[in-house]
């Protein structure tokens, strides 16, 4: 038996390979290790994940560099027949070979990141991991309004970044611009309508206009656009049913729904208080009896 264990030690494949075996117990023990200790002392999830996240690729990175060194003198007459292979298995599996790029675009293009709120293709959502081949997404809408969760994970390829439009609600500018419209009776004071309107999105989203505007002219130094206004404003329209006023302002893209209801709230508030003066102006249909309209027929 001791004489059989020499002689595999002898063959230097052998060899190489058990000091391989060796290295990837090693590096497995110290990434667990590290893992472990990132999951002690960093109290941040965004940096937990990222952690456990970069750890993983330096294991794989470490073990791919102990192959190299181990088995570099082989690979001169491997050159040929791996280019061979590796055409045969690009052209079977090029859908992952696209998901592994569209991997390489995520990380190095900034298209997004762990935490953003993204809309690929027709998939809506929270981006909660990113994988070599699939980035997961909490959904929301679906089923639901607004911009609640579903409670479905989605799998997305990551090949479907190269071919499809990816929007990013959080990205560099995490603002979105929402607009509300109210319906106003005729013969209302329009002018403390506006001045309602105007005084209930001042009060809720003045830290949102402040903030939106500070990022704002950060991307206006970045990118090729021009100055936008963050404050909320009022504009109105008449129409053949009643005066419709719409309100624009900007908002947190986590903060939408929510703060729909807080200016909503206020308005109706407002409005009741006028005793009458600004009135919420709805759709009103009147049935005509069409024998009360007849006229009588003439005696004979």
């Amino acid at each position: 038996m001791s004489e059989l264990i020499r002689r595999w030690l002898a063959n230097p494949t052998i060899a190489r390979l058990l000091v391989a075996a060796v290295g990837f117990v090693i590096i497995a023990v110290v990434i667990g290790l590290l893992r472990r200790n990132a999951t002690r002392y960093i109290r941040d999830n965004s940096s937990r994940y990222r952690t456990r996240k970069f750890l993983n690729f330096a294991a794989y990175a470490a073990a791919a560099i102990l192959l190299l060194i181990l088995f570099s003198n082989k690979l001169g007459g491997l050159v040929v027949t791996l280019g061979v292979v590796g055409a045969v298995v690009a052209f079977a599996l090029q859908e992952v070979i696209g998901s592994v790029a569209g991997w390489l675009v995520i990380l190095f293009g900034r298209i997004y990141k762990t935490g953003d709120r993204v809309q690929i293709g027709d998939v809506k959502g929270d981006v909660i991991d990113i994988g070599i081949l699939r980035t997961s997404i909490m959904e929301i809408g679906g089923w639901v309004k607004a911009d609640a969760y579903s409670g479905r994970i989605l799998k997305v390829s990551n090949f479907y970044v190269l071919k499809e439009s990816v929007a990013n609600y959080s990205g560099d500018f995490p603002f979105l611009w929402d607009e509300i419209t109210v319906p106003i009776r005729y013969g209302s004071d329009y002018g403390l309508a506006r001045d309602i309107l105007c005084r209930a999105a001042d009060e809720i989203v003045a830290e949102h206009s402040r903030l939106a505007a500070e990022t704002w002219g950060k991307m206006v130094n970045r990118y090729l656009v021009e100055a936008a206004r963050t404050d909320p404003r009022v504009t109105l329209i008449a129409n053949s049913n009643w005066v419709e006023f719409t309100l624009r302002y900007v908002v947190d893209y986590k903060d939408r729904r929510p703060t729909q209801d807080r200016i909503f709230t206020r308005i109706l508030e407002e409005f009741e208080a006028t005793q009458g003066k600004v009135q919420l102006a709805s759709t009103t249909i009147e049935l005509v009896d069409p024998a009360a309209g007849a006229k009588p027929s003439n005696p004979a």
